[in-house]
């Protein structure tokens, strides 16, 4: 079985793959030997995941939410490595005015996170999705989020901030991250007599520097009591990228400590 989980051979392209997220799945696929590009548009954060981890990882700033981009970006990837074999969909934005209410949540800032985190995927899907089909092989996985299939608990967020600032989960970010979900669903059958598996994971709260009232009033909610750590979501991404997961696709692995279940 432990062959299974080997990607030596395979070329991953991970969005958002320098974030706090994305650099441990980066760290996990390219620890089970997949070569692995990095995309953000961010330079600097490229460059400190390129730094901080070992394996066959290259790096390329790209706007997601461009796909002329995006196809040029393959083609160079095809050229350096070879046909990108996995897909991992993790690129998430945050408005400048995010944690704003509802009610007067801006139609401008909401229609900014949707084109990052829904038609950027997209995008990704189409470009790389199709290549993929053509050849008769493939795993996209997209990264949801837990509030993509719960609804947030708002009374854990009195007196919650993350670097100085109050947070919530805004309606955006779970409206997007349950799009991405119906999205993995529809191209799982979509593609599924072309070799294409498309599944996805849904990490739970995982720590970041969220103050001690945060953390504690999420906790509280974790059957495990406790909030994730980064790394954690690797085996998860790992799994769904390798042969060990030849048999599923539309399948949507849940990575929370238990929170679902209550």
């Amino acid at each position: 079985m432990r062959h299974n989980f080997d990607l030596t051979g395979r070329v991953a392209l991970i969005t958002g793959g320098a974030g706090i997220l994305g650099r441990e799945m980066t760290r996990s696929l390219a620890d089970c030997g997949a070569q692995v590009v990095v995309v953000d548009r961010d330079r600097e954060r490229i460059d400190a995941t390129l730094a901080d981890v070992t394996g066959k990882v290259d790096g390329a700033v790209c706007d997601i939410a461009d796909r002329a981009a995006l196809e040029q970006l393959c083609d160079k990837i095809e050229r350096d490595f070879g046909p990108v074999d996995i897909l991992l969909n993790n690129a998430a934005t945050k408005s400048e005015n995010f944690f704003e209410p509802f009610e007067s949540y801006s139609e401008e800032d909401w229609d900014y996170v949707m084109n990052v985190n829904v038609n950027g995927a997209r995008n990704g899907c189409q470009v790389f999705g199709r290549r993929m089909a053509e050849r008769g092989r493939g795993s996209i996985i997209n990264t949801l989020s837990i509030y993509g299939i719960m609804a947030p608990d708002q009374r854990i967020y009195e007196g919650s901030f993350y670097e100085g600032r109050s947070i919530n989960t805004p309606a955006i970010y779970s409206v997007s991250k349950a799009a991405l979900w119906g999205l993995t669903r529809y191209l799982a059958s979509y593609w599924a007599d072309r070799g294409v598996r498309v599944n996805a994971v849904t990490p739970g709260g995982a720590y970041s520097g969220q103050n001690d009232i945060f953390v504690q009033n999420y906790s509280a909610r974790i059957p495990m009591g406790r909030m994730a750590q980064p790394a954690e979501l690797g085996g998860a991404v790992v799994y769904l990228a390798s042969d060990a997961s030849s048999y599923v696709t539309g399948h949507n692995l849940v990575v929370d400590g238990g929170l679902n279940i209550w």
